[in-house]
């Protein structure tokens, strides 16, 4: 009988040796069937591809990888959320270009002032095929691949009171993207950039911590930003890409039929989201003006003259980065011939 009870005790014993060993691997299996999507904006062009991603992914693998959306930065503010995908913490992570230059400074060349003359050019470019497969590889340096390239929206200028004038900008606290093309710019035209969370850019607004902000009107429209500051005066600095950045790490963890439809789902959305983007700028103006906001455009020969400003600064603050420089020639090289067709 006491053999019996020790011999039991010694197998529960290596059972549960088993367990613990085999439980904690199990668990990160189960954690690889889950793709997380984060993006700190709602209801805008970011947010309707990862939709159309989600929608993709579900035809071509099923319930092999489960796709969750968290727009709206219900996964942290965008420098957490860069830092997570950066990480693997979060899978992937939809942004403005702009917003994580402080991953890869190649990013900017994306930022331009005056690079893409409108989203039919942005569109020729990121989506021609061949650019396209170099722009997915270009990051994986830093251990980030790019699944989704869209256009965004052009970038205004929204204050809390109205500006018509170059000089109406000087001395304006302007939240801007944490990148040296959107703050440069703003120091050229007297305004004195401040970069902040979207998060905190309305309590800001109202408490005069701020007088305005760059970004496109989608987002200026569908966070209701006419309840604090009105006015959006069209300078039209770049044309906003975003991109989806996922980790890839996880991404090479993944079965080869599920890599695969990352990579051809992230392209079909694209392809859907680039018309829905385009009108989405029309309806977001229409938004605004319909809820009391105004919008302003600089006589032709002043924003001429912004645009100017706004590429001299650029070579400016480009001129001794090399590989930025190598990026943006290759747009170009690529923009030279949409216009020659």
């Amino acid at each position: 009988m006491t053999y019996q009870i020790t011999r039991r005790r010694l197998m529960g014993r290596a059972l549960g040796a088993a367990l613990a060993f085999v439980l904690p691997f199990a668990g990160a299996a189960q954690a690889q069937e889950t793709m997380k999507l984060a993006s700190a904006t709602i209801n805008d062009v970011q947010h309707e591809w990862q939709k159309e991603f989600q929608k993709e992914m579900e035809s071509r693998v099923g319930d092999a990888l489960k796709v969750e959306i968290y727009p709206a930065s219900q996964l942290g503010a965008i420098p957490r959320m860069a830092e997570g995908v950066l990480l693997g913490t979060i899978e992937a992570f939809t942004t403005p270009t702009s917003f994580v230059t402080n991953v890869d400074p190649r990013f900017q060349a994306f930022d331009v002032p005056g690079l893409f003359k409108d989203a039919d050019e942005v569109h020729a470019v990121i989506h021609d095929p061949e650019f396209r497969d170099y722009m997915e590889t270009l990051f994986l340096d830093k251990g980030v691949r790019i699944i989704g390239a869209i256009f965004n929206s052009p970038t205004q200028i929204l204050t809390r009171e109205p500006v018509t004038t170059i000089e109406g900008f000087n001395g304006l606290k302007v939240r801007t993207f944490a990148s040296p093309l959107q703050m440069k710019p703003m120091e050229a035209i007297g305004a004195n950039p401040t970069p902040l969370a979207l998060s905190e850019v309305t309590p800001q607004l109202q408490a005069g911590g701020i007088d305005g902000m760059l970004a496109g009107i989608p987002i200026l429209t569908a966070f209701k930003f006419y309840d604090s500051a009105k006015y959006v005066t069209n300078i039209n600095m770049n044309q906003i890409v975003s991109v989806t950045l996922v980790n890839e790490a996880w991404f090479q963890s993944q079965l080869d039929e599920v890599r695969a439809a990352i990579i051809a789902a992230g392209r079909a959305a694209e392809e859907t989201v680039f018309p829905w983007g385009v009108e989405n700028v029309e309806r977001a103006e229409k938004g605004w003006l319909d809820n009391g906001g105004e919008v302003y455009m600089l006589p032709e020969d002043r924003q001429a003259e912004l645009q100017a400003t706004f590429a001299r600064v650029a070579d400016e603050v480009l001129a001794d980065q090399a590989e930025v420089i190598a990026v943006k020639d290759r747009i170009v090289s690529k923009l030279e011939e949409v216009r020659a067709r």
